[in-house]
């Protein structure tokens, strides 16, 4: 499956940066963003390819926090091949992956599918509605997870319970929440600052 895509070639030897837009963004937004993150980074944006009445989404849900589960699985193993392309393509080790919502969703799909693709993941307003398995090839790994404390999209107690489920696999977990909802606040811009300042563990 082939993906519209926003790139933004880097530097020789620098990391690559994936970024994957909330329902009903696009490749576009968090595109620049990314760059500006990432100064000589590579950018790359996939453009979510299922439409929920006209609104962008990586795979297809059938109500507010219910995922098409078999939808899912089948967009995960798509967008993995994506993923492995862009590294084959841009040659960097450290490879990141940065989504908000939906597309953070997608991002922490694929790596308790394939834990070797990315180094860090940066997960703003997650939600996985499920008990993963364990994963110890997540070990060592990096994650920021961001949240609101009234996200009415995304509850706080299965944000919590995501966080610990990153911790038992022995990730390094970093997290930032704010008091308010579904939206991305200045302190979770910083805290996603500083998360990709740190560089892989």
């Amino acid at each position: 499956m082939a993906y519209h895509a926003a790139r933004h070639a880097g530097a020789p030897g620098a990391p690559l940066l994936i970024t994957f837009h909330g329902t009903g963004g696009d490749e576009h937004q968090f595109h620049r963003f990314g760059q500006e993150l990432l100064p000589g980074a590579h950018v790359v944006s996939p453009r979510g390819d299922v439409s929920e009445a006209g609104a962008l989404r990586y795979f297809r849900r059938k109500g507010e926090g219910v995922y098409d589960m078999e939808d899912l699985a089948e967009r995960r193993t798509a967008m993995i091949r994506f993923v492995e392309g862009e590294i084959s393509r841009s040659g960097a080790e450290r490879v990141i992956g940065l989504g908000y919502s939906n597309g953070a969703n997608i991002l922490a799909a694929m790596a308790m599918m394939r834990p070797d693709l990315f180094t860090d993941l940066a997960l703003l307003h997650p939600l996985i509605p499920w008990r993963p398995e364990p994963q110890p090839g997540l070990s060592g790994r990096r994650v920021l997870v961001t949240a609101g404390e009234r996200d009415p999209i995304c509850p706080a107690p299965q944000t919590t319970e995501l966080i610990d489920w990153f911790e038992m696999q022995g990730m390094e977990v970093t997290t930032a929440w704010h008091p308010g909802g579904h939206e991305v606040r200045p302190a979770e811009i910083e805290a996603l600052r500083a998360f990709l300042a740190g560089g892989p563990a």
